[in-house]
């Protein structure tokens, strides 16, 4: 049989105008290829979050007259039950939040300190026992004061409108009744499961169904934590820090030769502190700083402020590279300067100046620098989830919680129904490190949320966490949008790379990166674009790596809506009415 392929390609094109698709818009109708979907647009309010059923939660919040500080304490506590593997109320928070009444930007730190019956010496004589120069993930040490719940009253107290029975009352119903668990999450329980169901404690009854994590679909029930979240709705947050759920702590600790005590919960408290900003291109970009690596992400832009990004073009070899280098040193700063501020004075001043930005911009050539070290002398003497909220009045939340590494450490209290985070693996053990451990610190932690204004009116929320990758997230989804021209969904489903092999916070103070690193990018970076980098000395590997999870929503002041995104990689939703 003979084909006439020029009568075929005719009738094709016929259907395709028919239709009313333009052959230049390749897969989508509208927007960028790669874009998964269209934003969400919202008119009174808007939640994104990792976890569909928290995001519907908000949105309840948002239409029964809740604020976004509201949604943002019921969502939370929400995803803490259905995506333990990533954070939970063992863990910590911070967040910043756009008042609109006073039109300020205020940034809440709730992070918890090390145990004060710890010392630096007791610790390097544990660690010694077990053969260890750091501190372990999963060991005791590396347990500190969970800050979330702290964080939820701090917040409630200052902008909170619903009452905290009523914000809790969802997440205590679906932990008594179940709720079935979404795909990302169930393959990350899965995985969890077996290195953490001997760790002592009740872990393996509170968190597997035979001893096994939960398989997608599948109802999964955790009544301890319902309960402890009824007695904190009950009881406040005194529930927690001093009451019943504080003696079960104390009493475990001491069963189990934990350092973490009944005083260490009670003197607990979160801080409101003044957040950084650097202005880009024309918007104010705010982050929390301290012991948080918010820093990392302003560091990074003043230095890509002096790149012409829009011509170099998204990307390509020359961005590509320019990022890569920014980040090399700018990761440099952040292994030798970001503490807790109460033990060390930061720099700041000097981090975040435009001029430093510029002196170390010129460090960068066009092939890729195989030594890098922090440009500011030292001062020696001194798994995540990301969500995001915003209400009909102009609130907006920027809420990140944490119990580090995944399902944290693995020791659930008996009838607790949470896992403690192992933030405190992440302390320096050099004693002249201003990151190193001491007792009552904050270690230095990896989870950030971002908030940008623009002539002065919050208009972005916006998160990508991921460990050390978070800052290279955050100038990524901000370059997509304001140097490319991206909206927030495609701005998230854009391609990413990764970076690894800098300088850690819990390294040897003087210790001297002299390697390169590698580069990881998602596979659909073109190969051509691969090729150049590797042309440029750097070493290259498509995929195999962690590339973060995004929510975000921008507040469009024109048309006096709301646009969400969330990442189309996982579980997550956003949504709005």
């Amino acid at each position: 049989m003979r084909v006439n392929y020029t009568y075929l390609g005719l009738v094709s094109l016929f259907c395709l105008l028919f239709l009313g698709i333009a052959t230049a818009q390749g897969d989508r109708e509208v927007g960028l290829n790669f874009a998964s979907r269209s934003e969400v647009i919202g008119e009174n309010g808007m939640v994104a979050t990792s976890v569909p059923l928290a995001t519907q939660i908000g949105l309840d919040v948002l239409k029964n007259g809740g604020n976004a500080i509201d949604a943002a304490i019921a969502a939370n506590a929400a995803t803490g039950l259905m995506e333990p593997t990533g954070n939970g109320i063992g863990g910590d928070l911070f967040a910043l939040i756009w008042h609109e009444d006073s039109q300020e930007v205020y940034a809440l730190n709730a992070s918890g300190r090390s145990p004060i019956n710890l010392s630096y010496n007791q610790l390097m004589k544990e660690l010694k026992k077990i053969n260890q120069n750091s501190i372990p993930p999963d060991h005791l040490l590396s347990v500190s004061v969970p800050g979330t719940v702290d964080g939820w009253f701090e917040l409630h107290q200052r902008f909170g409108k619903t009452s905290m029975k009523k914000l809790l009352s969802p997440a205590i119903d679906y932990a008594k009744n179940g709720f079935p668990v979404t795909e990302a999450i169930a393959a990350a329980w899965s995985r969890s499961v077996p290195f953490l169901k001997n760790q002592p404690g009740a872990f393996t009854e509170t968190f597997s169904i035979d001893g096994r994590g939960p398989e997608k679909g599948e109802i999964f029930k955790n009544p301890d934590l319902g309960n402890t979240l009824q007695l904190i709705a009950n009881q406040g947050r005194d529930a927690f820090y001093k009451g019943e759920i504080a003696e079960k702590i104390d009493q475990w600790m001491k069963e189990n030769k934990g350092y973490l005590t009944s005083t260490d919960l009670a003197n607990h408290q979160s801080e409101w502190v003044d957040p950084i900003s650097t202005n880009y291109r024309g918007y104010q970009v705010y982050q929390v700083g301290g012991n948080a690596q918010g820093t990392a992400v302003l560091q990074m832009l003043n230095i890509l402020e002096n790149y012409p990004l829009m011509e170099m073009g998204f990307g390509t070899s020359a961005t590509l590279h320019a990022f890569i280098e920014t980040k090399k040193l700018v990761y440099e700063d952040r292994a030798k300067h970001y503490a807790d501020p109460d033990f060390h004075q930061i720099p700041m001043e000097v981090l975040l100046s435009k001029q430093y930005a510029k002196e170390r911009g010129e460090l960068i050539t066009n092939q890729a620098m195989n030594d890098q070290s922090s440009g500011v002398d030292v001062l020696e003497d001194g798994d995540t989830i990301f969500l995001t909220t915003a209400d009909k009045d102009g609130n907006m939340v920027a809420l990140i919680q944490s119990n580090f590494r995944g399902m944290g450490t693995g020791f659930v209290v008996p009838g607790t129904g949470f896992s403690f985070q192992n933030r405190g693996e992440l302390f320096s053990t050099d004693p002249n490190h201003p990151n190193v451990y001491a007792p009552g610190k904050r270690p230095f932690h990896t989870i950030i949320p971002g908030l940008v204004t623009k002539d002065g009116k919050g208009i972005f929320t916006y998160g990508n966490m991921g460990g050390a990758y978070q800052p290279i997230g955050h100038v990524s989804i901000l370059t997509n949008i304001i140097d490319f021209g991206m909206n927030i969904q495609e701005a998230g489903d854009a391609p990413r790379w990764n970076h690894s092999g800098s300088s850690q916070p819990t390294d040897k103070l003087h210790k001297k990166t002299n390697s390169k690193g590698k580069v990881y990018v998602e596979s659909n970076i073109p190969y051509q674009t691969v090729r150049e980098l590797k042309n440029k000395g750097h070493r290259v590997e498509v995929g195999n790596s962690f590339f973060g999870r995004y929510q975000g929503i921008m507040k469009d002041l024109n048309k006096n809506v709301y646009f969400g995104a969330s990442e189309s990689r996982v579980d997550g939703q956003a949504a709005g009415f």
